[in-house]
């Protein structure tokens, strides 16, 4: 009866003392400085885009573009509308209005502009610092003559 006894007793002080010392560990555990603070961003893939280029009152072809956005975590769920057709919106004017398409030649989009500005243009509209970046997944351009009826 007695080695019982001192069985649970012996069990007690064990669990007690691995308890103590878990405490006295996680209490050790610094927590991270203010400056370095992380934001949570989500990730949003956007619906293929599709920009008709018009040139003197005729389609000549399209921009195809799928888009990518990363947007901070607190802000959007903040915000009352989801801020992906405002992405969609920005990007379609900024590729119809900005694009540099001279037909006959090929030229390259100045891609970071053309992203800077559609971030900063839905930052103007929901709020600042809602979305964090832009990212290209894929662009092309296809001639309307290639395009089936």
């Amino acid at each position: 009866m007695i080695k019982t006894i001192m069985t649970g007793l012996w069990a007690c002080v064990i669990a007690l003392l691995a308890s103590f010392f878990a405490a006295q560990w996680k209490a050790d555990i610094r927590p991270a400085p203010e400056g370095a603070h992380l934001e949570a961003l989500e990730t949003h893939k956007l619906e293929p885009l599709t920009v008709p280029m018009i040139n003197d009152g005729t389609v000549e072809g399209y921009v195809l573009a799928r888009l990518v956005f990363t947007a901070n975590t607190g802000a959007v769920h903040k915000l009352s509308v989801d801020p992906a057709p405002f992405v969609t919106d920005e990007a379609f004017r900024e590729i119809y209005n900005n694009g540099k398409i001279e037909f006959g030649q090929i030229a390259k989009y100045n891609l970071d502009k053309m992203v800077e500005n559609i971030k900063d243009s839905v930052n103007r509209r929901l709020g600042p610092e809602v979305i964090d970046s832009i990212l290209v997944e894929e662009i092309n351009y296809a001639e309307h003559s290639d395009v089936r009826s």
